[in-house]
């Protein structure tokens, strides 16, 4: 093959990557005095504090002890050596 052909699909390529990022129109911020709308089924829209207090399960509370009690180890039938 030759090098002039060898450079076209890479040109192509490239070509295809430039105009498949190009934006049509600028960014703009939202504006911070609009609130979120309000869900569904709600009664009222949540407050920010409301909204900024994580769930529960989204944070676990802490258990620093994984242990209760100093119980020795049951026998695991595939904690087995390295092969190799």
């Amino acid at each position: 093959m030759a090098p002039a052909m060898r450079r076209v699909p890479a040109l192509l390529g490239l070509a295809a990557l430039l105009a498949a990022c190009g934006s049509k129109e600028a960014l703009r911020p939202v504006s911070a005095d609009r609130a979120p709308p309000k869900p569904a089924m709600a009664a009222r829209a949540p407050t920010t504090e409301e909204m900024l207090k994580p769930a529960p399960l989204t944070r676990p509370l802490r258990q620093d002890e994984g242990l209760q009690k100093s119980e020795p180890r049951k026998d695991d039938p595939f904690d087995l050596p390295p092969t190799r």
